[in-house]
């Protein structure tokens, strides 16, 4: 019951949004051409969706997005682990990291698009460079962590490395990690769509600047939703899955990796 209240109370700021643009439409409070109404949204939606335009767009970003995600999750966590584990480690790498971390991934598409032209890597670079530092903080958070005792009475019990680290920083670490990766795929698919805007020839971020350029602010604003209803619905798949992977609590979300 509780879970059906918060929902409700979630959709009354989009419920009372869609009342507002359907009245100020219908009252012709603004330019049709600057804000399309619900109709000819709808109407244009229907139409992008029976050619199959929409959801070539989508398929196309969302390969990108999960192709970005798994290639920064290869990279970040057995770093972030890593790091964990050995803290001599880190004074090598904290200044180039923390250096790396506060360059926009999107300052970075000319200097791509010039090496790389304007194909699928640069596209895929710019996902996994927005990708790899929640995970990889996330994941040398939860490892850094780990209570000490833990480790201590596993020893005690003559546990080697190999199964301290599977058997009791793992699980101790893993809601951090999975955090990490909640961030992470919410910021690949921003950091996406932005390089879609600048330099692509196919999916919702182009299709957004297409139909900027032909001047359909109906297709406009359809590619403006689609991304928040994909967004979000990545996002409550992700944290469901992450509920049922895991029976104990799950990490409080930390700011590692934001910015």
């Amino acid at each position: 019951m509780a879970n059906y209240s918060a929902l409700i109370k979630g959709f009354l700021i989009p419920v009372a949004v869609f009342v507002f643009w359907f009245a100020g439409s219908f009252f012709s409070v603004w330019n049709s051409y600057l804000i399309p109404s619900p109709a000819d949204v709808v109407g244009a939606l229907s139409q992008i969706t029976a050619e199959g335009t929409l959801l070539k767009h989508l398929s196309i970003s969302i390969y990108r997005v999960f192709s970005g995600f798994f290639v920064a999750l290869l990279l970040a966590l057995p770093l972030g682990v890593l790091l964990g584990m050995f803290r001599q480690l880190t004074p090598y790498l904290d200044i180039s990291l923390e250096a790396l971390r506060h360059i926009p991934p999107l300052a970075t598409v000319p200097i791509l698009i010039l090496w790389f032209g304007i194909g699928e890597l640069p596209k895929l670079m710019i996902v996994v460079m927005a990708t790899f530092f929640p995970i990889f903080f996330n994941t040398l958070h939860g490892v850094t962590r780990c209570d000490v005792k833990w480790i201590e009475v596993a020893k005690s019990f003559g546990m080697n490395p190999r199964n301290i680290f599977r058997f009791v920083v793992l699980p101790a670490s893993l809601p951090a990690m999975l955090v990490g990766m909640r961030l992470g795929l919410g910021y690949s698919w921003r950091a996406l769509i932005g390089a879609e805007l600048i330099a692509a020839s196919s999916g919702i971020g182009y299709m957004i600047l297409d139909a900027e350029q032909l001047s359909r602010p109906d297709i406009v604003f359809i590619g403006i939703l689609t991304i928040g209803v994909m967004g979000t619905m990545i996002d409550w798949i992700f944290f469901g899955l992450t509920q049922k992977l895991i029976p104990w609590k799950l990490g409080e979300e930390t700011d590692y990796g934001r910015g």
